[in-house]
């Protein structure tokens, strides 16, 4: 039995990441059976190619290096979350992603890809990396999914609302099913209308940003300086802010009795744990609910909070 789970962010959470991993491979006691790390997913900022949500900052080649290194040595590949839908031609040859794609690519990192331009830039310039279909692609039809596992990807990712579509799961063909990747925790609205156009938006604001460090790089970023766009009505949408306890009641939210109990006896084994701009103690009780026994859960949870405080991840006042 493999359970593989997609975590986020090898950028921001880097350190918190860390600590997990080494948690898993020296506590293993601790975890439901098959539970394997699958990929770290994010972007180092300021990646212009990035999608799916906007990240600030800028990483300096070092830092990436070290990134690259400490997760791959622990058998861990870094996925790229390269779904920025609004690429022109221009934008493929940005140095700074094309840097990160030459330090990464050793055979073993993967990327997710959503602008067919930039898919089409990846398999001819950088081969050897995996690439992932994304779920920014809104392929929210059986058609529009079925066909999408007859294309050369390593995983496909489900759009969430088809999570629970056990009748379109049936017929997907048994030695396909390993190569789906579900999104189980999904905060946003089923079926949400503004879901395509706040993604273009993302992208957009991605782009904006990179314009900026180059313009204008001793003032604070102000996306209304660059934008006609209503982006705040959008992009900050109060679904960002719903707690586990709140998702589970969403038609699509996977449990992970669900995954054991359902979706791994089908025959299907990837699944993705959102969260890449979520706060340390919404990922902590995320990584307990998702991955650990239930019955151990409270001790893990006391162990990781020791391990985040012993290296200096989260700090306590005395």
């Amino acid at each position: 039995m493999r359970v593989r789970f997609h975590l986020p962010d090898f950028t921001e959470h880097f350190r918190f990441n860390l600590v997990f991993a080494h948690m898993m491979k020296n506590r293993p006691d601790y975890f439901r059976e098959g539970v394997e790390i699958a990929s770290f997913y994010g972007a180092f900022p300021p990646s212009l190619w990035n999608g799916g949500r906007t990240i600030g900052g800028q990483c300096d080649e070092s830092f990436v290096k070290g990134v690259i290194k400490s997760f791959n040595d622990l058998g861990i590949p870094l996925r790229f979350t390269f779904t920025n839908p609004v690429l022109k031609e221009e934008h493929l040859y940005d140095p700074f992603c094309n840097r990160v794609m030459e330090l990464a690519n050793n055979g073993f990192n993967e990327v997710i890809v959503n602008s067919p331009l930039l898919e089409d830039y990846i398999r001819k310039t950088y081969p050897d990396y995996k690439l992932t279909s994304s779920t920014c692609k809104r392929l929210d039809t059986e058609d529009g999914f079925l066909n999408e596992l007859k294309k050369d990807y390593s995983i496909v990712v489900m759009d969430y609302d088809l999570n629970n579509k056990f009748d379109i799961l049936e017929k997907v063909p048994m030695e396909d099913r390993p190569r789906i990747e579900f999104l189980s925790n999904a905060c946003c609205n089923p079926k949400c209308p503004n879901r395509k156009l706040e993604y273009d938006l993302i992208g957009e604001q991605m782009i904006y940003y990179n314009k900026h460090l180059k313009e204008h790089p001793e003032l604070p970023f102000d996306i209304n300086n660059y934008t006609e766009r209503n982006v705040n009505k959008l992009i900050h949408c109060n679904c960002r802010q719903r707690t586990l306890y709140e998702i589970k009641d969403l038609p699509t939210h996977i449990s992970p009795d669900d995954i054991w109990g359902k979706y791994v006896p089908m025959g299907f084994e990837q699944f993705k744990i959102e969260g890449r701009t979520a706060g340390n103690l919404y990922l902590i009780d995320i990584y307990m609910y998702y991955m650990t026994k239930p019955e151990c859960r409270d001790e893990a949870r006391m162990m990781f909070f020791y391990n985040l405080d012993s290296n200096g991840v989260i700090q306590y006042e005395s």
